[in-house]
């Protein structure tokens, strides 16, 4: 999936005040490229994500998604991008309460309408690969928070997307739990060869990113770049 953002902007209303939460925001995603972007709290990191994701209109601006114009699709042609496309970690998980680890991530490819067996063979698949093979028929109240959000990306790549947003991915866990979670989410980066978008204040998350940005009242900068560094970096350190 290539994205290109052009002079991207979101607005609000506040009673007579008007809040520019994304300002004129410029960036391109290209293959399976792993991005940071930081910034302080209410910097605009989960509104600019939002907007990526297809979950909220810009004021003005242009997202492209393969050369084609997103901005402004209309309610279903872009849940049929974040179904088919895109995949999506929250900070507060979001697993279905009554459901299990294995339903939970059955979910999105019951939706994109797989056979029925299909899902069960993905959904055990993918809980393997995050080190869940013995908690697919538990609940999440019954799961460690780290084991919650290893669903969750677990179900984020239900459907083989082609780009994972993931929002603060370790805001809610412990440094050691954080670190596993990073080593995750790099090796399903390198393996699953999907682009990773990362808003995070975690200077872990940052230290494995090929590209990282800051954002700042609104406004996007690019920080340094670690390409060069790919064969050094190691998210297990």
């Amino acid at each position: 999936m290539k994205i290109k953002i052009s002079d991207l902007t979101k607005t609000y209303s506040i009673g007579p005040s008007l809040i520019t939460a994304v300002c004129k925001v410029n960036l391109e995603i290209n293959g399976a490229e792993f991005i940071a972007i930081v910034g302080p709290s209410g910097s605009g990191k989960s509104t600019l994500l939002n907007l990526i994701g297809l979950n909220d209109y810009p004021t003005s601006g242009a997202i492209l998604i393969d050369d084609a114009d997103a901005s402004f699709l209309s309610r279903r042609e872009r849940r049929k991008i974040r179904l088919f496309r895109m995949g999506f970690v929250f900070q507060t998980f979001n697993l279905l309460p009554t459901l299990t680890a294995l339903e939970n991530v059955e979910v999105p490819m019951a939706l994109a309408g797989k056979p029925q067996k299909r899902q069960r063979e993905d959904a055990v698949r993918l809980l393997e690969a995050v080190g869940l093979s013995k908690r697919l028929f538990h609940r999440p109240k019954e799961l460690s928070m780290g084991e919650m959000q290893r669903v969750a990306i677990a179900r984020a790549l239900a459907n083989r997307p082609e780009l994972i947003i993931a929002d603060e991915p370790t805001g809610e866990l412990d440094s050691k739990t954080g670190r596993e979670l990073i080593e995750l989410l790099f090796d399903m980066n390198r393996r699953e060869k999907a682009a990773i978008i990362v808003a995070t204040h975690d200077e872990k998350i940052v230290s494995v990113a090929d590209t990282i940005y800051t954002i700042q009242d609104g406004k996007l900068e690019l920080g340094a770049n670690t390409k060069n560094l790919k064969a050094t970096r190691n998210p297990r350190t």
